[in-house]
């Protein structure tokens, strides 16, 4: 198997209008197309929806599903902070400056946090989903290093994890 990269990541969203005034208006994405249709394509089920791709800079796409039917979206995860979407930016300052925009726009922010190889601003769209816009802040060598630790460090959870079910 040969994956590339992420052709796009789709959630829902209760509204197309709203959710393309945020990702196009507030965060910058280009509106790169919107599918709307009364069955789903995979399987033929009567769902009259709308599909809105926001475009990145790398190409990649963020899309969105707004169902007729569905006034709000259920944030089902617990805890919220665990499920998010996190798209990167070039560098610390313009980190910040988004930062700035966000709060500009009235939209409560929290950090930046330094997780040490990333810095991170998290907030939330206008159907509930928690983004996250970060930067890499790796020391060269880090990410190799990173590489190499990652099969123990699944190996020394696996079992952490089942010491504490017990």
């Amino acid at each position: 198997m040969e994956i590339q990269r992420l052709n796009h990541v789709a959630y829902r969203c209760r509204d197309a209008k709203e959710t393309a005034e945020f990702y196009r208006d507030v965060l910058g994405l280009k509106l790169a197309h919107v599918i709307v249709q009364d069955r789903v394509p995979s399987t033929q089920e009567y769902a009259p929806h709308a599909h809105v791709f926001f475009e990145m800079a790398d190409g990649s796409w963020v899309a969105f599903f707004d169902m007729v039917d569905e006034p709000e979206v259920a944030q089902q995860t617990n805890p919220d902070w665990a499920q998010h979407l996190a798209l990167e930016v070039p560098s610390i300052e313009v980190l910040e400056t988004a930062l700035a925009n966000l709060e500009s726009h009235g939209i409560d922010v929290l950090g930046p946090i330094d997780h040490g190889f990333i810095r991170s601003i998290y907030f939330y769209d206008p159907s509930g989903h928690r983004l996250e816009l970060t930067t890499r802040t790796i020391a060269p060598g880090q990410l190799d290093r990173f590489e190499a630790e990652a099969a123990d460090l699944i190996d020394e959870w696996t079992r952490r994890k089942k010491e504490h079910s017990t």
